[in-house]
């Protein structure tokens, strides 16, 4: 009997780590498609001096920042399962502090281009960028409660387990918020640029399979990142000393 539960614990193991390497494979894929289609496709990386070009450093840094950070971010309790709660927290809210840092920039690059553009275009006009705003005040939201919830606690030890089902479920709410505003921005500027250059986006050229090979990467990794998470089998359990902690507080 213990030798059958000694193996199944072994292949959910075996199966926990495929699933974490393919859901970083996942993640780079994106980083390097994004990249791929706004520096060989787009016409490269600008700053201020040309607000076109900056554009492309926007889908670049959300991506990286909202996408595979966040993501990294998410499954740090699952993966680090033996490590110390205090590292887990620092390493989590550092990685956090990351993607803010990825967004800001993402932030900044698509309103330059529309800002700077001549004539200057709207902003906040489309259903990706109202989908986008949301998702970054709900994660800027969501990482301030996270400090002074479990970093700085201000919550009694009963508060702060009441609370953390809560903060589980809008790490993923928010991070599917965020494959939601990639996807509609990926289609966006798809259509845009179908409409206002030579790309034909249904004539299939190298382009097109470039944007839904992202589009398909970024929601398989985000429907991995929230199967690993919602199981309770890859769920990090206390150590003797945090249940001990735990009883004393």
């Amino acid at each position: 009997m213990e030798n059958s539960e000694r193996q199944t614990q072994s292949g959910s193991l075996a199966f926990f780590t495929v699933l974490i390497l393919v859901i970083q494979v996942l993640g780079l894929t994106a980083v390097i498609l994004v990249a791929v289609w706004m520096g060989s496709f787009r016409g490269g990386f600008a700053w201020q001096s040309d607000p076109i070009h900056e554009f492309n450093y926007h889908p670049v840094f959300m991506v990286t920042g909202m996408i595979f950070l966040y993501s990294d971010a998410i499954l740090t309790y699952r993966v680090f399962r033996n490590v110390k709660k205090t590292y887990l927290k620092a390493i989590h809210g550092i990685v956090q502090a990351l993607v803010l840092i990825f967004t800001g920039v993402g932030l900044k690059a698509v309103f330059d281009s529309h800002n700077l553009a001549k004539p200057p275009i709207p902003n906040l006009y489309s259903l990706h960028s109202w989908i986008g705003l949301i998702t970054v005040i709900l994660f800027g939201l969501q990482w301030v409660c996270g400090l002074i919830s479990f970093v700085f606690p201000l919550l009694s030890m009963g508060g702060r387990q009441t609370y953390m089902p809560h903060h589980v479920f809008w790490g993923l709410a928010i991070l599917c918020l965020a494959g939601a505003s990639a996807v509609t921005g990926i289609t966006e500027k798809a259509l845009f640029t179908d409409f206002f250059s030579h790309f034909k986006y249904s004539a299939f050229p190298t382009e097109t399979y470039v944007i839904n090979f992202l589009g398909l990467t970024i929601v398989s990794l985000i429907a991995l990142v929230v199967y690993v998470v919602t199981r309770p089998e890859y769920k990090r359990q206390p150590s003797p000393e945090e249940e001990h902690i735990q009883l004393v507080q």
